[in-house]
């Protein structure tokens, strides 16, 4: 881990929007699924709610190009317990989706505390997102199709949430817990040390201001011994 790098998984973290988030209703591709995934990260946006008909959930590891490491996709088995874990979280539920009532989607207002629902290409978002739903925004379009590829959708909504972030300052300073992001932080710094910690209950040691293990484990052992270099834990989501 070198200072450079750590410094850059910080600012990452401290960009993160803890009140934004993406329901992905049945998105059942793998390259839109890691498109979206990608788009999440760009913005900021650190989880993905998924919902999906079937027994995994796969990210196309090239399309993602190395997100899915950085943005947690949590399965949930219907839409209803996708949206009452972001209505937990306080957010409101926007719905993609041209119908009656949809708001264009450059007048929302993308600063509040948001939970963004994309369904399936082919067959838009299920009857059970369109209850859940609070409102319904979509991207004007002034040509012959009716709509855009789900991720490309994905990506102009969650750019305007982005433009209006920005513009209100709520990029400039961390929005994660601090104890929640010094915790995310050696977790991307040292995945195998945080996997060795985890299946041991063991608390995380310190890390210097340049990212560095200056403390041992608190079993004693040394985060150099071959011993905790063990595998992380294959995702079951991803």
């Amino acid at each position: 881990m070198t200072p450079e790098r750590f410094r850059k998984l910080r600012r990452t973290l401290e960009c993160r929007q803890p009140d934004l988030a993406v329901i992905v209703d049945d998105v059942h591709k793998p390259h839109n699924l890691a498109a979206i995934v990608r788009t999440c990260d760009a913005v900021g946006v650190g989880l993905i709610h998924a919902v999906a008909r079937r027994e995994s959930i796969r990210v196309a590891q090239k399309t993602a190009g190395g997100s899915g490491k950085w943005v947690e996709v949590r399965a949930h088995a219907d839409v209803d317990a996708a949206c009452a874990s972001a209505r937990d979280a306080g957010q409101r539920i926007l719905l993609a989706h041209l119908g009656p009532g949809s708001v264009p989607f450059r007048d929302i207002d993308w600063t509040r505390a948001t939970a963004l629902v994309l369904g399936a290409e082919l067959t838009g978002p299920s009857d059970a997102a369109r209850r859940c739903a609070d409102a319904s925004v979509h991207v004007p379009m002034m040509g012959m199709v009716e709509s855009l590829n789900v991720s490309v959708a994905c990506a102009l909504l969650l750019f305007e949430a982005e433009r209006q972030r920005r513009a209100a300052g709520l990029y400039a300073s961390p929005r994660l817990d601090a104890g929640a992001l010094e915790r995310r932080l050696f977790e991307w710094a040292y995945p195998r040390v945080a996997a060795y910690c985890a299946t041991r209950a063991l608390v995380y040691p310190r890390l210097s201001d340049s990212g560095e293990i200056i403390e041992p484990l608190a079993d004693g052992r040394l985060a150099s011994d071959p011993a905790v270099a063990i595998s992380r834990p294959r995702e079951k989501t991803s």
